[in-house]
This record gives C-alpha cells, sequence and structure tokens, in this order.
C-alpha cells in the first residue's frame, strides 16, 4: 500500500500512522498561536516558549537561565583580515510576507517551523524526515587506532544508499563546545553544508551536537541555504532530528528562525556574507548561540539528558568544522560543495570558516582555545579540497581554512 500525497510517497499504512501520530503529539498541548508568518515559503507560527515541545514532552518544568557570556576567542588580535559582512536575522528586519504579516515573534514567544502532513508525508517514513541526508547514509564511528585514544572520524558502510562525503577539519580533544564563522552560499545539488561537528563517543554510542547552513531542497523545499541544527544520540540511527521536527531542542529565543535562510548570501567577486555560531556545554546544556551584526544572542539548548549516560552528556572529545555532501540517487551528480570554487582560490571565491576555537572548560563565559586542525578530505579531491591555516598564521582570523569545489559526477 502507498499513500501518496502531492510529492513522493509515504512507505506504507504504518509509516503514514506514525507520521500522523508524530503530529499530534508535538501539538498537543502547544496552546494559542498568536502569530504566523510566511518567509522563504515556510509557514512560522509564534507559539509560547513555555508550551514548545522540547519543554512539554521532555518533562522539563522550566526554561534554563542562558549563560551570561558566550566563549571568547583565545587572544585579541587587530583586524587585519579581509572585510565581511554579518547577515541579520530576518525577523529582525520588519519584513512583511505576501498577505501582509510582518515577519516576527512577540516576545515570551518562538518561531516554530509548522508541522503539516503534507510535509511530512513527502518522507518514506518518519526515520526519513529526521535523516540527514538520504535514510541510508552511512555511519560514522571513531577509530582509537587500537590505543584507547580517539584519533580520527571514519565512515563505515551501512545500506546500499550514496555515501556522505566530506571535506573536513578536525581535532581530537577534550572540549565543551566551540565557534567558528561561517561564510554563506547556496552550492547547487541534492544535499550541501557547512557546518560544526562535536562529537563524542563511538560506534552506536556516537553522539553528535551540529550546526550550520545546507542546501537540502528534497525536505526544506528551498534552494536556498537554510539554518539548521541536528543531533544524533545514537550514531545516526533513531536518537536524531533536525531543527525543531523532534522534541530534543528547547529554544529560548524569538528572533531566530530554524531551517529557513537569509536576505544575503556571498556571491562571487563580492560581498562575504556570514554569521558567527557557538555551542557552548554549561551548565548540564549544550547551548546554541548565534552572532549577526550585534552582539551573540542566546538561541536555545539541548538538554544533556537526551545523551543519557553517553559521552556528550560530559563534553565531546572532537571538534569538526567543514563541508558535507550526498546525493539521492546515483543518476545526480555530486553537489557543489561551499561556493563550488576549490580553495585555492582563496577568498572573494572560496567558502571558508573563520575565528575556529574550542571551550576548554565547562564554564560561563572563560577563554577559548584555537584549534590545531588535522584536514580530512572523504572522496575525490578533484571534486573539492579543504586548505588550513592555523592561528599562528591567521592573523585576526585566527584559525580558518577555505574550503569547497564544484563536484561532479565521479567523485567517490
Amino acid at each position: 500500500m502507498r499513500l501518496t500525497t502531492n510529492g513522493p510517497s509515504v512507505q506504507n499504512a504504518t509509516a503514514f500512522e506514525e507520521i500522523k501520530s508524530h503530529i499530534l503529539i508535538m501539538y498537543d498541548g502547544i496552546g494559542e498561536v498568536t502569530h504566523s508568518f510566511i518567509y522563504d515559503d515556510e509557514y512560522g507560527d509564534c507559539v509560547d516558549v513555555k508550551k514548545q515541545p522540547g519543554l512539554r514532552l521532555q518533562g522539563i518544568d522550566h526554561i534554563a537561565p542562558a549563560p551570561i557570556d558566550t566563549c571568547s576567542e583565545e587572544k585579541a588580535k587587530e583586524a587585519d583580515g579581509p572585510p565581511v559582512q554579518f547577515v541579520e536575522s530576518p525577523l529582525k528586519l520588519d519584513l512583511k510576507d505576501s498577505f501582509g504579516n510582518v515577519i516576527f515573534c512577540q516576545e515570551l514567544t518562538i518561531p516554530y517551523p509548522r508541522l503539516t502532513l503534507e510535509k511530512l508525508t513527502s518522507f518514506r517514513t518518519l526515520a526519513d524526515f529526521f535523516s540527514k541526508g538520504n535514510d541510508t547514509e552511512p555511519a560514522l564511528s571513531v577509530d582509537d587506532g587500537g590505543d584507547g585514544h580517539s584519533s580520527r572520524r571514519q565512515l563505515v558502510a551501512r545500506g546500499a544508499g550514496q555515501p556522505h562525503l566530506y571535506a573536513v577539519a578536525s581535532q581530537t580533544v577534550k572540549n565543551f563546545g566551540g565557534n567558528s564563522w561561517l561564510s554563506l552560499w547556496n552550492p547547487v545539488g541534492d544535499f550541501s553544508l557547512s557546518q560544526q561537528w562535536y562529537v563524542g563517543g563511538s560506534g552506536d554510542n556516537l553522539q553528535t551536537v551540529e550546526g550550520g547552513w545546507v542546501v537540502y531542497p528534497g525536505k526544506f523545499k528551498t534552494k536556498n541555504a537554510v539554518l539548521f541544527i541536528f543531533y544524533t544520540a545514537d550514531n545516526y540511527k533513531t536518537k536524531k532530528c533536525w531543527n525543531l521536527d523532534c522534541a530534543a531542542f528547547v529554544q529560548t529565543n524569538k528572533n531566530w528562525f530554524l531551517g529557513r535562510g537569509f536576505t544575503h548570501y556571498s556571491s562571487l567577486g563580492g560581498g562575504q556574507w556570514g554569521f558567527e555560531m557557538q555551542w557552548k556545554l554549561v551548565c548540564e546544556n549544550w547551548w546554541l548561540y548565534l552572532k549577526g551584526p550585534g552582539a551573540y544572542e542566546a538561541v536555545g539548548y539541548y538538554p544533556t539528558k537526551i545523551f543519557g549516560s553517553g559521552q556528550m552528556s560530559k563534553s565531546a572529545e572532537i571538534v569538526e568544522y567543514g563541508g558535507e555532501v550526498t546525493r539521492d540517487s546515483a543518476g545526480h551528480l555530486w553537489p557543489e560543495m561551499g561556493s563550488s570554487i576549490f580553495p585555492s582560490y582563496g577568498f572573494g571565491q572560496s567558502a571558508f570558516q573563520r575565528t575556529i576555537y574550542y571551550t576548554a572548560h565547562n564554564e560561563p563565559g572563560g577563554v577559548g582555545v584555537w584549534t590545531n586542525l588535522q584536514k580530512l578530505v572523504i572522496g575525490s579531491n578533484k571534486c573539492w579540497d579543504i586548505n588550513i591555516t592555523q592561528a599562528a598564521q591567521g592573523g585576526s582570523w585566527g584559525t580558518y581554512f577555505f574550503f569547497g569545489g564544484p563536484g561532479g559526477q565521479t567523485c567517490n
């Protein structure tokens, strides 16, 4: 039995009932929607911050106070790098949608992307809706090299689907989060992103907190890069999801619309737009901070309870930054990564992340430590690559890298 909507088909009646049940559970008790708007073809409903599913369904009876300060870079340096421009959240720009609704949410509410049967049944199953790309995504493991110390991530084949390929920079180090500034682009393809990973555990117990921007038309129904967060508590099997799609993340900020894009993107030879992102484990919560033209804003947090007794309930073991791609089928081209331009072309042409440091202590505020990143490319360097500059040579950018490439037909 295949139950169809206007898009692809849900797998069967059981999958349809699971999807319907998830929507009903998420909305049960959500209360009155005080304001709604449409941005980039997505409905945003302003819901009571105290009635969001992330609180109610996790049995959390109060919203944790945000730590007063973010972590700062290791040391101040003169601003001697090329100029960049910070994108602002569209919810802070006094925009109106096509119906005349102001694109914003009031105090004590948060922008909640609307969950609908039409949206979810464009996936075969609820697990596919939660998954990061195709549902046969390769597992990730941490290889300890036989000495008991985590040394690198590696792909482990699972299923017959298209693999996820990478150009990333990583460091194995005990950490409580980290920071980077991400230049913002719109690469062409099925799935392409620039993000941060904070990783702990190994094998089936691998856990992550992730965030950045992604072009993923199959899920977000736009060719624009959108702001996203993601987590897994069991190596991308069943405990995983994007943004507010499940009851894992507790959003506390009314200004940032997870799963939607921006009004500006970088262009070849033109303005270089982006945003700063920081994750910080403090007071038993993985806090997300975002920075546009103003100061960092606390957006919300993943309670460590979602990781059970796993490694990410205590700290992360790896920091990682860079690009990831996959494709829907073998008949499709591998997507562009970053700006689609190889890293050797540098500023104004290639995508980059800069000001990359990690948090060494579980404390409010604190001083970050510049990363010492190692290169890892999974896939052909004829399709993409990454060039890293360490902090000692990085000037005001600290540790940074350029990355990306055009993709193509044969990349793995």
